[in-house]
């Protein structure tokens, strides 16, 4: 119910527009796992947390349409993405919109929230730009890796932490951000190991598609630094291709070995973390959220 609360709200301040299009074009998203907005209501949860949940809710959005086409991508949660289905300059516009509207309504909270949520922008972008710049050729570095995740996926769940953290008065609101920034660097390594280890069927597009694409995630980077050179050379020729089934099951079988326990271990690493934190601050639901998270299908 709560959810569904934050999704209505949501769909509320875009009708402020009055654009017909723009509102049609929203509806067509679809809705994810809502993790900020769970993470915001397990820290404080009344009529201002709904609307900062919208408000994020929006902001991850546009985010995620402006991903899409960055990366070209023809899928979203295993329907055809917004620039698949209608062009390009229709998602940018739709994202544009969806962020301007989330910004006008964040102006309305206290300043200490919007200026969090604000720079997690502002760092969300930055690591879009560092996952672009990373795409141009395969990337062996571990710490630029963990850089842009950090940027890119933990900076908008730690900000959304310490906003509920704020509205709830609790002085200890970088606690709840250090708690989300862990959370979100967990919850990308799991995901790019889903990459790898799930059925095409199950993550509504091909395995190994990251890599295709363009993207050395940490399971690819540990299985480098374990290859001689001749492996490593054969690695760097299959970055950003269409594998044939030699090449895919070969691969697929090398990453499943090492590289992927070495990128769980750094999930947990990272997850155990954010455990401590919601111990310190006593939050049970916070615990279940991780604990949930880092037992997910790896």
């Amino acid at each position: 119910m709560g959810l569904e609360r934050v999704a209505n709200i949501a769909l509320e301040i875009l009708q402020n527009t009055q654009s017909k299009e723009a509102i049609s074009l929203y509806k067509e998203l679809e809705c994810g796992k809502m993790l900020r907005s769970k993470l915001v209501l397990s820290i404080v949860e009344n009529e201002s947390a709904y609307r900062l949940c919208a408000i994020i809710e929006l902001i991850q959005s546009a985010s995620l349409l402006h991903d899409d086409v960055i990366d070209e991508s023809l899928l979203r949660r295993g329907k055809t993405s917004i620039n698949a289905k209608f062009g390009n300059k229709t998602a940018i516009m739709l994202g544009d919109i969806l962020y301007s509207n989330a910004f006008f309504e964040l102006s309305k909270f206290d300043s200490q929230i919007a200026q969090s949520l604000s720079q997690s922008v502002s760092l969300l972008s930055i690591g879009e730009l560092e996952d672009v710049s990373l795409e141009q050729s395969f990337n062996n570095n571990e710490q630029k890796y963990l850089d842009m995740i950090t940027h890119k996926s933990a900076s908008l769940i730690a900000a959304s932490a310490e906003c509920a953290a704020i509205l709830a008065t609790h002085e200890n609101h970088r606690d709840y951000y250090k708690y989300g920034l862990y959370l979100g660097m967990a919850f990308q390594i799991i995901d790019d190991i889903l990459d790898i280890t799930q059925k095409s069927e199950n993550l509504g597009k091909p395995a190994l598609s990251d890599f295709c694409s363009g993207k050395t995630t940490l399971p690819y980077i540990y299985l480098y630094h374990e290859l001689d050179n001749d492996k490593k050379a054969w690695l760097k020729s299959l970055f950003k291709k269409n594998l044939n089934t030699d090449d895919f099951e070969h691969l697929h079988s090398l990453l499943l070995e090492n590289p992927i326990k070495k990128a769980k271990q750094k999930a947990l690493f990272y997850g155990n973390f954010a455990l401590q934190i919601a111990q310190k601050v006593k939050n049970k639901k916070l615990e279940s959220i991780i604990n949930t998270m880092i037992e997910r299908d790896f």
